[in-house]
């Protein structure tokens, strides 16, 4: 049938049946579009909920950006022949629960101590980072286990080991990316020996850390003494007088250091070589001398011998001559923070206070 059959069927002239067909045109078209937008809409949403259940799914790693960082850019650090058989470090402590966190690692059989160097000796960025204090010993298996627990040895098998990484110093609590890298590590290290892990949660460390801190924070005293001498004191007097005292010049050559037995008890500010003195003032750290050693008494009296012998007096830090009631208060004080020491268990001059207080 044809285009002229159907106008005449319907009655329609060539204007209206015009009009219709561009009706029926603009109806497909609008949906065709309509189709083509929804389904672009569809596709963009199937794309969403992808990107979605892939966040969801994927596991959260504390030590991007830290432990994962491209190690091309770092210089690492040699090894000695020493520290190819054993954990080297400028200063040796030993793991001490209540400052550390410590992770422990159990081994179904005895394992070499050559393995387990073989994998911790690749933490050379670690144990370049002069802000994280970590610590390894070893339970070796010919040992009684009161006694077993050692610096690794290459010739020597454990049963279990022990990585003890310190919570705060004065540099404040360990930050949660530290942390979370050194967990990791661990972690890993289990992984690779086929070691059963005891690991406390980030969280727990990290609340532990806090208040360790505050804690530190409120016993972290500097006590000083000035002696304010009436008229310039030549250097080379000053040197000997000073000497004479028992005092040693530090090695930056400008402070005086004076040692009992070989512990340092207490020391001076920097001076000038170059330049007569007009006062001298010495520093006692108090959490990192052991109440026993009397410090507080001894620097006072070299204070006293120094006034005399330079022609000086004691004064405060603002100038005012030091009385007995202000010496009696600061005895009083100072008992105090040695109790709260003892009370937390890290006693002034002991090694853990000397690493939590450095």
């Amino acid at each position: 049938m044809s285009i002229e059959q159907i106008m005449t069927m319907l009655g329609l002239s060539d204007l209206q049946f015009a009009l219709i067909a561009i009706g029926l045109l603009i109806l497909i078209l609008v949906a065709v579009l309509n189709w083509k937008y929804s389904r672009a809409r569809r596709n963009a949403h199937e794309q969403n909920e992808y990107v979605i259940d892939d966040r969801l799914t994927r596991e959260p790693s504390f030590a991007k950006g830290f432990a994962d960082a491209d190690i091309s850019d770092r210089v690492e650090p040699k090894f000695s022949s020493a520290t190819q058989t054993t954990i080297s470090k400028a200063e040796k402590f030993a793991i001490d629960p209540r400052i550390d966190c410590v992770i422990t690692l159990r081994f179904d059989e005895a394992i070499s101590g050559a393995e387990i160097l073989d994998e911790i000796n690749t933490w050379t960025d670690l144990q370049s980072n002069a802000s994280i204090r970590w610590i390894c010993e070893g339970l070796n298996t010919e040992r009684d286990a009161a006694e077993g627990w050692e610096d690794l040895r290459a010739d020597a098998s454990y049963s279990d080991l022990q990585l003890a990484i310190q919570l705060a110093s004065r540099r404040g609590p360990i930050g949660v990316l530290e942390l979370s890298d050194f967990c990791s590590r661990v972690q890993a290290l289990a992984n690779t020996l086929a070691a059963q892990i005891d690991m406390p949660s980030v969280n727990t460390m990290l609340e532990s850390a806090k208040e360790l801190d505050a804690m530190a924070a409120e016993s972290d005293i500097q006590l000083s003494i000035n002696v304010l001498f009436d008229e310039p004191y030549p250097w080379a007097n000053f040197d000997a007088l000073m000497r004479q005292r028992g005092f040693k010049l530090a090695r930056n050559g400008r402070a005086y250091e004076f040692f009992s037995n070989g512990t340092l008890i207490f020391n001076s500010t920097d001076l000038d070589p170059n330049s007569p003195v007009t006062q001298l003032t010495l520093l006692l750290e108090i959490p990192l001398v052991a109440q026993d050693q009397r410090a507080f008494e001894r620097m006072l009296g070299e204070g006293v011998e120094i006034a005399q012998a330079a022609h000086g007096r004691l004064v405060d830090d603002n100038g005012i001559n030091l009385s007995e009631s202000a010496v009696i208060s600061i005895r009083q004080h100072l008992d105090g923070l040695y109790a709260n020491l003892e009370k937390s268990g890290i006693a002034a001059g002991s090694s853990t206070a000397s690493r939590l207080f450095s």
